[in-house]
């Protein structure tokens, strides 16, 4: 086992920042925990997800699958059912990622989840096997929390893993282990919408600072008595619009 965790999260197509945290990331020292939400909203899902994957097979980092990797699975598998809620949410940049631009418009639902389950078997087939969390010394890293209702936190079903909120936000941590999570961007958790810090209450750290929004993605380096280093890049691309 690693001695330090380097944990990343809510990437969002910014392929770009992306590429910049794992140019701190020592796989000798560092064991790479990636919080999910890598597609979707920004340009360049294809890239991330390709790099996600790669880095897992050549380094063994941790993928967690996040309610974006889960929309995206869902849309293929019933793309006429799913198009227009997926389109909503930023399924549209992830189509025009893995296809061309405009290919929303030119083709089905149907026709483009063909398209894409037919250039990307080896891609579908890693994100179906990605697991829900992770636990590392006394951390939990998870997408969106746990079911802090449940005697066990491992009880938790996969739907709270990937689309939980207010009621772990606001839930009584009992589990004895610190948890580190992405999904609700931290100006929100902050209550002001502008804070892109990390948020920290009751053993409960957030990690997703909105960057596709204009906000900042999040490296964070673990040790088992907590965090070494938060390494923060913003996005410089856009002002920050939290439009979701």
């Amino acid at each position: 086992m690693k001695e330090l965790v380097y944990a990343i999260s809510d990437i969002h197509g910014e392929y770009d920042l992306f590429d910049e945290l794992i140019h701190y990331y020592d796989p000798k020292m560092h064991q790479l925990v990636l919080i999910g939400d890598l597609n979707d909203r920004g340009p360049r899902t294809k890239e991330s997800f390709l790099l996600g994957k790669e880095l897992v097979e050549k380094y063994n980092a941790i993928y967690l699958r996040g309610n974006h990797e889960e929309y995206f699975l869902q849309f293929l598998n019933n793309p006429e059912d799913w198009f227009t809620s997926y389109v909503r949410n930023g399924g549209k940049e992830t189509m025009e990622s893995l296809l061309h631009k405009g290919a929303t418009e030119e083709y089905s639902p149907t026709e483009i989840a063909m398209m894409i389950r037919s250039r990307y078997k080896e891609l579908i087939a890693f994100l179906i096997e990605r697991p829900l969390y992770f636990e590392w010394n006394n951390y939990i890293f998870v997408h969106a929390g746990v079911d802090l209702t449940k005697k066990d936190w491992h009880e938790t079903s996969p739907h709270d893993f990937i689309w939980i909120r207010e009621a772990f936000h606001k839930g009584k941590n009992k589990t004895g282990k610190t948890i580190v999570f992405g999904h609700t961007i931290t100006p929100m958790l902050h209550g002001d919408m502008e804070t892109t810090d990390l948020w920290r209450s009751d053993n409960k750290i957030g990690i997703d600072g909105g960057a596709v929004f204009g906000g900042s993605v999040h490296g964070v380096i673990f040790d088992s008595n907590g965090i070494v280093q938060d390494i923060e890049v913003q996005n410089v691309n856009g002002p920050w619009q939290p439009d979701f």
